[in-house]
Parts: structure tokens; sequence; C-alpha cells
């Protein structure tokens, strides 16, 4: 049997998750506390609280395999999942992708030509998905929900003023492509089936857009098609930092209640959230395909 020996200043929170044997209060001698197995813990611990120095004597049988740490688990899930999506770029747009270049939309932001057209179907896409996102959030009776109401990310009503802007200019509006429509359908279906899923497409989504690959598309198309008009799309009430802090904070509280392999599922959806989203952002670089 192996023994670790550290100090500790706090109390065990309650949680439905600790399958206690019994418990005593600090007055106590000692308190045995065992934890349920799962793959985030192999085997059962033995907790001992000596009393009289509050050291936290952790028992594991010999030879035992610790936890996996996970990339970037110690600073909270969200940093997990920014370590997945950013793998999940191309070399030509960042540093820590993984992936191959295959698509259009893969080469650099900077080499993209943007035409109007493109633009517009870009756009009206978009409003779709976001229309979804935000209806779900503000519908849901699901309590995980609640939190993301009102962050300040929201973006169809802003969608919506600069699709009528276009439409004051004298452009026609397209339809979404069925890809989007049935993209909006999917998220409607996992937010009420499969929580952590629909998660990992809410975070994909408000992040990519809100940090700095989205605006520096919105940048270049300002530049290059829009005579330096800076659409409501890439404008936020408040400091955009801050904005993403606090839902980034909202984010790590929800993921606490989930299991380790609730956030795996999670994590491994990361690649459908681009694969879908990447059927938008074609739109945008390919406007006929």
């Amino acid at each position: 049997m192996t023994t670790v020996r550290f100090t500790v200043t706090f109390r065990f929170p309650a949680s439905p998750r600790l399958d206690c044997e019994s418990y005593a209060g600090l007055k106590a001698r000692t308190a045995r506390v065992s934890y349920p197995l799962t793959i985030a813990t192999r085997r059962h611990h033995l907790v001992q609280i000596a009393n009289e120095d509050r050291t936290l004597l952790v028992k594991a049988a010999a030879g035992e395999i610790p936890n996996k740490r996970y990339p970037g688990e110690p600073k909270g899930f969200v940093e997990e999942m920014r370590s997945v999506a950013m793998k999940m770029h191309p070399r030509t747009q960042s540093k820590e992708g993984k992936r191959e270049s295959k698509a259009p939309q893969d080469s650099p932001v900077a080499t993209w030509e943007f035409t109007v057209e493109g633009y517009l179907k870009f756009l009206v896409e978009n409003k779709l998905v976001f229309d979804t996102l935000e209806g779900i959030i503000h519908d849901s009776t699901v309590p995980t929900y609640a939190a993301f109401k009102n962050t300040g990310l929201e973006r169809a009503n802003n969608l919506a003023k600069d699709l009528e802007w276009f439409k004051e200019q004298g452009y026609e509006l397209p339809e979404p492509k069925a890809h989007c429509k049935t993209y909006s359908l999917y998220l409607k279906d996992i937010a009420e089936n499969d929580p952590p899923a629909f998660i990992c497409h809410f975070y994909n989504i408000y992040f990519g857009h809100s940090a700095g690959g989205g605006r520096m598309i919105g940048s270049k198309v300002s530049e290059r098609i829009l005579d330096n008009k800076k659409l409501e799309f890439y404008k936020w009430d408040g400091d955009i930092s801050e904005l993403l802090t606090n839902l980034s904070e909202e984010l790590n509280k929800v993921s606490e209640l989930w299991t380790r392999e609730e956030k795996n599922h999670c994590l491994e959806e990361t690649e459908k959230a681009f694969k879908c989203y990447g059927h938008l952002l074609r739109s945008l670089v390919s406007p006929d395909l």
C-alpha cells in the first residue's frame, strides 16, 4: 500500500458522486471516504484525515496507475475544449493546428477571395444557426442552459440589422442551403437529447466567431468588399475579452457537474462541430458550392 501525505485546509464538498463509507466531523480522529470505480478514478482510495495536523493521507494500492491528465485540464474544461479545437485547425491557419489543408477555407484567411454574393450566403446561414442556438437557450427549461442566457455574445439581432442593410443597398438575400437547415435541426436534437454535445457546438461557434479568427474574417471583408464598413456582426456591447471570460466561467461551472465520460464525449463532438460550421465557411469562400 502506498501512502501520500499532503496538508489540506478545506472540507470535502457535498457531492452525489462520493460513496461515503462513513463520515466524521473534524472533531473525530479520522474520516474514511471511498470513491466509486470510474474511468477517472480507477480504484477505490482510502482517505484519512488526521485531526490534529489537518493532514490528508491517501492510501492507494501499490503500482496503481495515476489518473490520466487531459491537455488543458488543470485550467478548467474550457481550456480542454480550446486545446482540442485548436488541433482541429489546419496547419496553414494555426501553429497549434494538426489537420492537413484540404478545403478552400483551409487556406490562410488573408488569401481568401471575397464576393458580396458569397458573403451574403455566409451571413444568411449564420443567421439561421445563431437563431437556432439563441432560441434553444432562451426557450429551454434545461437548468444547464440557464447560465448561457444574455451573455452579451448573442449575434442573431446583429445579423438581422446587417441583412437589412444589404437589402437597403439593393441586394437580394439568398435562402440558407440544405446543409445549414440540417445543421439547425441537428442542434435542436442534441440540445434536448445530448447536452454535452450541444455545449461543444455552442462553445465552438461563439468562441470561433468572437475570437481572433472570426474577427479577422470580418476585418478582411470590410476592407475588401464593403469600403471599410464594419458590420454589426462584429460589434459587441462591452469588452469582448470580458464577455468571453464570463462565458468561460459559466461553461466551467456546468462541466463540473459532468463525469469524465461526459466531458470526453463533449470533446469528441469537436470534429463534427468543425465539419458542420466548415460548410458555412465554404459558402463564404466558394459561393457556388
